[in-house]
């Protein structure tokens, strides 16, 4: 692990675990040796973020220089809690870590009142887990070719449970209650294809990027969206 790493993830555990921290679980919870956390909290401390404490007896991250001061209302903090609990519905745990991962550094750095109201919600979302079957794809791999602009190679399966193998520009996922799907360009069909991903059997990216057609797009796709209805039946889920 670089340097860097090492101290975002240190920091990253001292904004999300209560205070006081003692070495051992710091050191734990970043996996190093504990005479490395202490060069490393030495190394914090040398670049300007304020913590508290010392060997034995725990620590505190009270000022961190990485983030500037904000200020939410109470109900403001209420919902930012409420929203990011809502997320374990959906099925995607590493967005859910995410979620709870940016709540904490946004709880960090409130002033120390707005800080116990956060601790202290009293909205909570709680649910038995997604009602949808879970996807049989890593959804890391879609979110990335989202991002990156790649095409991906799927064997899918589509609602007549009829198989077909296709390549796909992917442009969005959408998340409900009950499912997650996919926005993408069928290089099958040559035309804009909403896809359950749970009905992904298999995928893999193929090294070819749509990145110079990504914004016409989804420029045509939102024009098409907000046009009339045909009158004909139409139906451009899979």
């Amino acid at each position: 692990m670089s340097r860097t790493d090492r101290l975002m993830r240190l920091m990253d555990v001292f904004r999300r675990l209560p205070a006081p921290l003692t070495a051992a679980r710091l050191a734990d919870e970043t996996g190093v040796s504990q005479r490395q956390l202490y060069r490393d909290i030495a190394t914090l401390r040398a670049g300007g973020a304020l913590i508290d404490g010392e060997a034995g007896l725990g620590y505190t991250l009270t000022e961190d220089p990485a983030l500037p001061p904000q200020s939410f209302s109470r109900l403001e903090i209420e919902a930012l809690r409420l929203a990011v609990d809502a997320l374990g519905r959906i099925g995607d745990a590493e967005l859910t870590d995410a979620a709870h991962a940016a709540l904490a550094r946004i709880i960090a750095t409130l002033p120390e009142r707005q800080s116990r109201q956060a601790l202290h919600a009293i909205m909570r979302s709680f649910d038995t887990g997604p009602d949808r079957d879970p996807p049989r794809v890593d959804l890391a791999v879609i979110r990335d070719a989202c991002w990156n602009e790649a095409a991906l190679d799927i064997e899918y399966t589509d609602l007549r449970d009829a198989p077909s193998r296709r390549v796909i520009w992917p442009l969005g996922l959408s998340y409900s209650q009950h499912t997650l799907m996919l926005l993408a360009h069928c290089r099958l069909r040559m035309d804009f294809r909403v896809f359950h991903v749970n009905r992904i059997r298999a995928l893999r990216p193929t090294g070819d990027s749509f990145r110079p057609h990504r914004v016409s797009l989804v420029r045509e796709y939102a024009a098409k969206r907000d046009m009339p209805p045909p009158t004909g039946p139409c139906n451009h889920r899979e």
